[in-house]
């Protein structure tokens, strides 16, 4: 199963020419944590050919594609990405969505990664998304469930998702 990269948790001895300097535990308690997270460009986006416009969106705002890949999601996989949802009254047709054609999945980092992610892409509703975020400026015209993209919504849910759909020698750092 696939688990989240820590950032190396080593410390260095002081000596007469680091004393005022901090050590490395103090370094990483200052640097913020680089986080992966999932996110999916569903069928709806992959049809319209956006995958190359919202990829530079991604890596505009400060994202680093570490895994990617065009592939027709299997029914299994949808059913376990949207498990939170299977009691709604929406969990249905969120699966059958994910199944209409192609979708493009993507293990992205950087730092504070799953909202940073959450940020740019914007509401889920596309209705209520701001200008200036994938949904609101692709989607607009579009209802749910077409909303262009999923992203994870916590880092517990990045490592779910990732292990959905990507094995560990998928993925490049």
């Amino acid at each position: 199963s696939y688990e989240l990269n820590k950032l190396n948790q080593t410390s260095h001895k002081q000596n007469k020419f680091n004393q005022n300097k901090p050590n490395q535990q103090d370094k990483q308690k200052m640097e913020p944590e680089i986080q992966q997270t999932f996110s999916m460009i569903k069928p709806d986006a992959v049809s319209k050919n956006l995958i190359g416009e919202i990829l530079k969106r991604l890596t505009d705002a400060g994202f680093t594609l570490c895994a990617g890949k065009l592939v027709k999601v299997a029914k299994e996989q949808a059913e376990e990405l949207y498990v939170e949802h299977k009691e709604k009254e929406f969990y249905q047709g969120l699966v059958d969505f994910a199944l209409e054609g192609p979708a493009f999945l993507m293990i992205l980092k950087r730092e504070d990664a799953v909202a940073k992610l959450r940020e740019v892409i914007g509401a889920t509703n596309p209705a209520n998304a701001e200008p200036g975020t994938i949904r609101g400026d692709l989607a607009k015209e579009q209802e749910l469930p077409r909303n262009m993209i999923h992203a994870s919504d916590s880092p517990e849910s990045a490592v779910r998702e990732i292990g959905i759909f990507f094995e560990e020698n998928e993925l490049v750092n």
